[in-house]
């Protein structure tokens, strides 16, 4: 692991790290904040995964959760949200390739080599933290916004022994059934549906997946609500197999950082009460 940047921020660290990837074969970045803390003590970790066209830089820089995280004690790790660099296959849509990995890890040529970031996520990377990080590993969060709250909400329910909470900020629910979604699983897993039901937060659940509850925020003037997200399909399935559901509706707001960083402390203060 290499140290790309760290800077004084509140009563922590914030640090920018790379590091070369055998689940991607590619270097990866990522940001971590620590905050200030005694000697040996391990602190509960927070992931947040990021959404389309987003590196680990968005949230770093428009999420606005340093303040607070340093007055809870939670350290915050955001990786970023696909494979990069020379030799590396992309899209020119925004919706696949760099940038819109869908944390999956794929099986369809040109992707398969690189896009292995499910892997990365849930395997590879919590190791490094563990050995880089004063983090208890048996207090993990995970949370994340669109994309990235599909693959918080995938990741929560394929691995309930790990994280103990988890929220999303506007997630996509059931890629299966929205464009973005059918596009990017079609391309990175192949057109047998099937494959696809394991990266489906509702699907998830159908097939009998199980998580202690949720939080969703999700802005009522989001320009992708309708087509994309559509979160009654989450709380349909939620429902149904009796996991308690929190979704927050705010008038007014949309898609953005604005939103994030708006709802950013509830989220924080959520998920250390359960940490």
């Amino acid at each position: 692991m290499e140290t790309v940047s760290t800077s004084r921020s509140f009563g922590g660290i914030q640090g920018v790290y790379s590091h070369a990837s055998t689940a991607t074969g590619t270097d990866m970045s990522f940001a971590v904040y620590v905050p200030d803390h005694e000697e040996g003590a391990k602190l509960p970790v927070l992931w947040f995964l990021s959404g389309l066209t987003c590196t680990h830089a968005n949230v770093m820089e428009k999420g606005e959760y340093r303040q607070l995280a340093s007055e809870l004690g939670l350290v915050v790790v955001a990786p970023d949200t696909s494979p990069r660099g020379e030799g590396v296959p992309d899209d020119s849509s925004y919706d696949l390739g760099q940038g819109a990995a869908f944390y999956v890890d794929a099986t369809e040529e040109p992707w398969a080599d690189h896009f292995q970031m499910r892997s990365y996520i849930e395997q590879e990377l919590p190791a490094l933290i563990a050995e880089q990080f004063p983090v208890d590993v048996k207090r993990q969060g995970i949370f994340g916004h669109s994309m990235g709250g599909h693959g918080a909400l995938t990741m929560a329910l394929r691995n309930p022994e790990r994280y103990k909470s988890a929220s999303a900020f506007a997630p996509i629910v059931a890629p299966s059934q929205c464009p973005w979604g059918k596009k990017a699983l079609g391309r990175y897993v192949g057109e047998h549906k099937a494959a696809w039901r394991e990266y489906d937060a509702c699907a998830l659940i159908e097939d009998g997946a199980r998580f202690p509850e949720f939080l969703v925020d999700q802005g009522a003037a989001d320009n992708f609500l309708e087509e994309q997200l559509k979160p009654q399909l989450l709380v349909e399935a939620c429902e149904k197999a009796s996991i308690p559901l929190t979704l927050n509706i705010h008038d007014g707001f949309d898609h953005s950082y604005y939103f994030i960083s708006t709802f950013m402390d509830d989220h924080l203060r959520w998920h250390a009460k359960r940490l």
